[in-house]
């Protein structure tokens, strides 16, 4: 009996962390947005977007890593469920978490810019036109994407986001100090952010898109949130998904997977060692007994 309750608190944690920590990333990120498009950049320009978003997956990584490891992401779930390092009956509790925080933090950017968004749009909340205010909570494409463009672009930009997280965390590679790994998952996003952002505004995080979006339909957007653009939605949810199984499956195989047999070479070093001062030894000891016979 007190196993299961603790079982149950210990899962709480967890569902709360990702929930916290997935709303301070939608709410710097998201507002880092609100305040550019609502100022008419007179108050922010792409690399406020960019270190928005850099510092809210940092600071909600530092809110929720100890407990739950800050994964934020279904798609690092999903890549931590692939490599074993999550259990699978985690994974759709991890998922609720990350898309209730992602659309509690759309409502709270909408709320601390309630007045604004009424003098931008006039009252008339619309995905597309001059006055566009959807792509503040979630992404569309540029006009140049296609649907294969779109998803291939997010496929590689959530395995970069996964391999790098994978190689900062990993006790075995060169990593990162103790407490600075969301720093330095931080700089990744930025990194992201400034070399693949052009065509849909890097995503990279199924719940992070579908929450806030989710909310703008119901918040006085409608439905066009999902059928604009040949409905793009599904693009930011599968892509990355994809992306995060792929990033996984590459750092294990070129990495990770060669981790066991240098810790195999470097159990045999000293064995090897030994050996060869045992053959010493003995030799010694003949020649020592060649001597004193003689």
């Amino acid at each position: 009996m007190k196993q299961h309750c603790a079982l149950k608190h210990g899962i709480l944690k967890e569902f709360l962390a990702e929930f916290l920590g997935t709303f301070v990333l939608v709410l710097f990120g998201c507002g880092s947005v609100a305040q550019t498009v609502l100022s008419r950049n007179t108050l922010g320009e792409s690399l406020t977007i960019h270190i928005g978003f850099t510092t809210g997956l940092m600071m909600g990584v530092y809110v929720a890593g100890g407990v739950s490891g800050g994964h934020l992401n279904p798609a690092v779930s999903l890549a931590m469920v692939v490599l074993g390092k999550l259990k699978i009956w985690k994974f759709p509790i991890y998922v609720i978490a990350q898309f209730l925080g992602a659309f509690a933090g759309a409502a709270g950017v909408f709320g601390l810019y309630y007045d604004a968004f009424m003098d931008f749009t006039s009252g008339i909340l619309s995905v597309t036109g001059i006055n566009a205010t959807g792509h503040i909570f979630a992404s569309y494409p540029g006009r140049h994407l296609t649907v294969l463009g779109g998803f291939i672009d997010q496929v590689i930009g959530t395995g970069m986001l996964v391999l790098c997280i994978l190689a900062i965390t990993d006790s075995k590679n060169i990593g990162a100090p103790k407490g600075m790994e969301p720093l330095a998952i931080g700089l990744v996003i930025l990194g992201i952010s400034v070399s693949m952002g052009m065509n849909c505004g890097y995503p990279l995080n199924p719940a992070r898109d579908l929450g806030p979006r989710l909310f703008t339909a119901v918040a006085g957007w409608g439905m066009e949130v999902f059928s604009t653009a040949e409905y793009w939605w599904w693009i930011p949810v599968a892509g990355p998904l994809i992306g995060g199984i792929t990033g996984a499956v590459v750092y294990f195989l070129l990495i990770e997977l060669h981790h066991s047999n240098h810790t195999e070479k470097t159990n045999q070093e000293p064995e090897e060692e030994e050996e060869d001062e045992e053959e010493e030894d003995s030799s010694l000891k003949d020649k020592y007994e060649m001597i004193t016979m003689s």
